[in-house]
Parts: structure tokens; C-alpha cells; sequence
């Protein structure tokens, strides 16, 4: 194979999106099942006797396999070149949680790109590119949206997700409520095209599963393990293959519903993951997971079925990656990309309709936190500079940067050429978070996404679904950076818990000039929970509690940017109260 050039790339993939119009009625139906931290040997198909995934394997049966598909070390990221088609840096996304997360305004997404086709958009479960509007799901192209924006969550039994900005009650398990609401949504839009985006939060941890599923593995003994055994903690990777056969279930429910409503013709499913296992796990032998950007870190399931068009037991040998899923599925639909910053990804539909001659060679690149690997159909140079010829060592144990220093020098000019291009300055991003859109009126502001003064810590290391609490002192304050859209009244509401013996706090909300009091006059405090619901010991993940709304009144905000401050003006206990959310509603 020939080497091709990123230049030559944006050339093919110009030339891959050159095809004949397709009526929009004779356009296909999408779904698109992206899992969450699940490796590529958590599936049967891939030979894990361990687990039982008949339903997602069925796509492989029916449809096309990818051998070598690769994403992201994590989970924003690869959520961002999925929706974009485009490398994660090039869209601002630098991290996983407090802003990081969020997906430039000017990049234009797949549900953007589908819905200015006709197509009805939805997307149910983790978003994870951002909260606030315009950086919520409703804002980048996608019409209905349940589920919650954050990168993971503290509780997956009747938790608290989102429809459409307002705050709801989930209603049991999760994942099943999650595919309950896609699987609405497909009735709902069966006699019109429709892209149904199912982002499924699981196995990511806390590892939760319902009991029906954990059964089976409680007390299995394993038959295949990580490569290096000692490190595996069979607890946790017991419970993430009951989460995967879970996924599995609900999969099959998705597939069940596209057959009684007579779409399965006419509708491509993909599955796919966002990375690698978040534990060592058996992982096919390959070094790495989730967080690397070696091999078993980025290497992920990836199956597409198209009944009429994709060939039943089809296996693409070739390489691919999330960036590419955009440009397949408009050539696929026939649908037009318009106006868009060029693409790093190509459409790979020749590959899966078996119509591509001479299929070049390409350089696919894995970024996290300043490492960057580079991948092409026969190796890998990793992030240390090593060389591997993947073919013949999977595991990426044996260093050929000696025997062959060509290949070495080539793709270490390529990383530092694409270093070059994509990673100044984006660590620096200046985006303060947006309050107040006339369209979308409602702002949530999380402990996420704030910042703790003084005494004022997280519940949990990990931000994205922590509280703040150990708020003592009238010097300690929590803060927001954001911008104010609209000058208008604001209603001001804090998410609040606090015990009997501390009610009485004065506090105030602040914004420049702009500030309104409030007095905690009411107890409440309810129990952490999740801890119950745990099959092995959670990490960084915080418990949760229910908290209670607490209106402060309505406030003048003026349009610009501050730093919205809550700080205390007396304490009579000690402590002011715990805090979950600011939320802020233009009237």
C-alpha cells in the first residue's frame, strides 16, 4: 500500500463524498450505540468466552466488522471526533470534566449535518461536550435529548438526567431507561428519516448492574484474564461484563423494535466504543487501556449492519477510526456536508461495500494529555517514540526502532508535524460559561463546573457529578466564570442540602454589581446513597443525595462576563449548606 498524506486524505475524502443524490425519502434511518469504557474484548464476537453478547455480534453476522477501529483514550474526546469528523484538539476539547469537555461553538456536528437534511435528530444518554447552551445537545443539531451532559455519573438507578434542559427523574436502570426513550423516539419518527444517537454510559464506573445480570457472574471463575494477572481485580471485571450483557439486552431491544416496525431494511446500526477497558481485563493481549494511547487503550468493537447494501460476515481489515464515521454516514445517506471546516476523517463506505480499489495506507493519530501515537495499517510508534510491527506483535512487545529506522523517523516527523498543528494553545482556552439564551432560557451551573475557595472542597476528586461541601467560613466563597447572553431577570435557584443544626445561614448569589440574598431556613438532609448499589469498590466517583431546589428570587443581570460568586454573610452553625447546583432562568 502506498502511504497517503493528510492532504491527500482531505482529497479522497472529497472524492468519497461525490455520489448521487438520494431522494430524501429513500434516505436511510441511523442509529449509532456508543458504549462507555467498554474494551474491544468485552464482546463474544471478539472471542471472550467469559461473556455472552449475541445481540450486538449479530451486527457482525449480518453486517460488517472492523478488525483494527480505533478512538480516544477517553471519553470526551472521542465523542468529539465522532460528532465532528474532525481531531479532538481541533475542536477545543483538552479534557474529560470543568469546561474541558466542551466542544468549540464554531465546529459544526453530525447531528447539525443530519438535520439540515430532514432528518429527525435525538440523542439519549451521556453527551459529554458540554452543559450549558449553545453547547448543549439541543443546540448542536439535535432535536430531542434525555439523558445527562456530564462525563460520568454517581447513580445509575432512578437518577437524576435531563429532557431537553429541564431536570428530570430517570426511571430505573439507567441503560434501559436510556433505550427506552431511543426506542420512543424511533416510533415516534418511523414514517420520516431519523438519526438516533444511544451514547450509553456503561461499564464506566460506579460499577452498577441490575441483579438479573450480575447473577450470572457473581461467583464465575474466569477463563480468560488480563496478560498481566496480577493487576486484574475480578470484582470490577465481573461486574462490567454483566453491564456489557446488559448493553447486549438492550441492544437486542433496539434491533427488535427496528424489525416490528419493518425499518431493518432500510436503517444502518453501528456500535461502537468511546475507548479502551477501564480495568485490566482480558483485552485480547494488546498493552494498554483505558487513558493509553497504545494499542488496547484505543482499539475499539466496531460493527455496522446496512441489510441490502453491507455484505452479511463482511470484516474490514483496513484501519478506520471515530473520525471517519461522520463523512461514511452522509455518503452512506446520501446526505450533503455543506459549508465544514475540512475533515481528518474519509468515508470508508467503499470498504464496506467492497467497491474500494487500491485502498491507500494512512496515519491515524491518538492524542491524550500531550502523548500522541501514531498508526498505520502495520505499526505503531507510541508515545515514547518506540516502533511496533502490530502484525506480527499485537502486545506491543518488541521495539523495531533499531531494525527499522525509516519507518521510526517517518511517523516521528508525522507526530511532531501534527503536535505542531493541533496542541498549542489548547490547554489555554478562554471560555467562560455561558448564561441566558432566549431560546433556551434555563441554566444549570454544577459543582463541576465551579470553583471552591477557602474551606470549600469537592465531594469526590472526580468533578463531574461532585457537590461542594465543608462550606465553614464567611472567607470561603464558590465561583463560576461565565458570560451573560441576554440582559434580563434572572431566577435564581440553589440545589441545596443542610442538617437541622446548621439551618440559618445568610448567603449571596453575586455577579458584578448584580446580587441577591438568601436566607437557609428550611432543613434537609438526606442520605448519601449508591453505595448499596456497588458490585466492586467505585474510585473517584462521589456519592450522591437528593437536593432540594431553594429559590432565591429574581435578579438583574446585566449582558457580559463575571465571575458569579456565592459567599456567606452569616453562620450560625457550622457550616452554610452543601451545594449541587446554581441554576439561573432568563423570565
Amino acid at each position: 500500500m502506498k502511504h497517503i498524506t493528510r492532504t491527500s486524505l482531505l482529497l479522497l475524502a472529497t472524492l468519497a463524498l461525490t455520489f448521487s443524490p438520494i431522494r430524501a425519502a429513500e434516505r436511510p434511518n441511523i442509529v449509532v450505540i456508543l458504549s462507555d469504557d467498554q474494551g474491544w474484548g468485552d464482546l463474544s464476537v471478539h472471542g471472550n468466552t467469559n461473556i455472552h453478547t449475541p445481540h450486538i455480534d449479530s451486527l457482525a453476522r449480518d453486517g460488517a466488522m472492523f478488525d483494527r477501529f480505533f478512538v480516544c483514550p477517553v471519553c470526551s474526546p472521542t465523542r468529539a471526533e465522532f460528532l465532528t469528523g474532525r481531531y479532538h484538539p481541533r475542536g477545543g476539547v483538552y479534557s474529560t470534566s470543568t469546561g474541558g469537555e466542551r466542544l468549540d461553538l464554531d465546529e459544526k456536528t453530525i447531528g447539525d449535518t443530519f438535520k439540515a437534511a430532514g432528518y429527525a435528530t435525538g440523542a439519549f444518554g451521556k453527551w459529554h461536550n458540554g452543559m450549558q447552551y449553545p453547547y448543549h445537545p439541543n443546540a448542536r443539531g439535535f432535536d430531542e435529548y434525555y439523558g445527562f451532559c456530564s462525563g460520568h455519573w454517581g447513580n445509575y438507578f432512578d437518577p437524576v438526567l435531563e429532557h431537553n434542559g429541564k431536570l428530570v427523574r430517570g426511571k430505573g436502570f439507567i441503560i434501559d431507561d436510556l433505550t427506552d426513550h431511543a426506542i420512543s423516539f424511533i416510533q415516534q419518527n418511523k414514517d420520516k428519516p431519523f438519526l438516533c444517537y444511544l451514547p450509553l454510559n456503561t461499564p464506566h464506573s460506579p460499577m452498577q448492574v441490575p441483579d438479573k445480570f450480575y447473577k450470572k457472574f457473581e461467583d464465575v471463575e474466569l477463563k480468560l484474564l488480563h496478560r498481566d494477572v496480577k493487576k486484574e481485580n475480578l470484582p470490577f471485571t465481573r461486574a462490567a461484563l454483566a453491564m456489557c450483557e446488559n448493553i447486549d439486552w438492550n441492544v437486542g431491544r433496539v434491533l427488535k423494535k427496528l424489525d416490528e416496525l419493518k425499518l431493518a431494511d432500510n436503517t444502518i446500526v453501528i456500535y461502537f466504543s468511546d475507548n479502551g477497558p477501564n480495568s485490566f481485563r482480558w483485552n485480547g493481549g494488546m498493552k494498554g487501556r483505558k487513558g493509553s494511547t497504545d494499542e488496547g487503550g484505543v482499539r475499539v468493537p466496531m460493527l455496522v449492519r446496512w441489510p441490502g447494501q453491507i455484505k452479511p460476515g463482511t470484516k474490514v481489515g483496513q484501519i478506520a477510526g471515530a473520525i471517519d464515521l461522520l463523512p461514511t454516514l452522509a455518503d452512506m445517506a446520501g446526505v450533503p456536508l455543506g459549508k465544514k471546516k475540512p475533515l481528518d476523517g474519509i468515508s470508508v463506505k467503499p470498504l464496506l461495500t467492497a467497491t474500494a480499489k487500491d485502498w491507500p495506507d494512512r496515519t491515524i493519530f491518538s492524542h491524550w494529555r500531550g502523548r500522541v501515537s501514531a498508526r498505520t495499517q502495520q505499526h505503531r510508534l507510541d508515545h515514547t517514540g518506540k516502533l511496533f510491527d502490530i502484525t506480527t506483535d499485537p502486545g506491543q512487545r518488541r521495539d523495531i526502532t533499531k531494525r527499522q529506522p525509516e519507518v521510526a523517523a517517518r511517523l516521528t516527523a508525522a507526530v511532531k508535524k501534527w503536535k505542531q498543528e493541533l496542541l498549542p494553545g489548547l490547554n489555554d482556552a478562554d471560555r467562560p460559561f455561558p448564561v441566558g439564551y432566549s431560546e433556551f432560557p434555563v441554566t444549570h451551573l454544577p459543582a463541576r463546573d465551579g470553583v471552591p475557595h477557602g474551606n470549600v472542597k469537592r465531594s469526590a476528586r472526580a468533578p463531574n457529578c461532585s457537590f461542594f461541601t465543608n462550606w465553614t467560613s464567611a472567607e470561603d466563597s464558590i465561583t463560576w466564570d461565565v458570560e451573560v447572553a441576554t440582559t434580563g431577570q434572572y431566577e435564581a435557584v440553589v440545589y441545596y442540602t443542610c442538617p437541622k443544626a446548621d439551618v440559618g445561614s445568610t448567603f449571596e448569589l453575586s455577579l458584578n454589581e448584580s446580587r441577591i440574598r438568601g436566607k437557609v431556613t428550611e432543613a434537609h438532609n438526606p442520605p448519601l446513597y449508591g453505595a448499596k448499589d456497588d458490585r466492586a469498590s467505585r474510585g473517584s466517583e462521589s456519592f450522591v443525595k437528593i437536593f432540594k431546589p431553594m429559590k432565591l428570587g429574581v435578579v438583574s443581570l446585566k449582558k457580559g462576563r463575571g465571575e458569579l460568586t456565592l459567599r456567606a454573610i452569616d453562620i450560625p452553625g457550622k457550616q452554610v449548606m452543601d451545594v449541587r447546583y446554581v441554576v439561573l432562568t432568563l423570565k
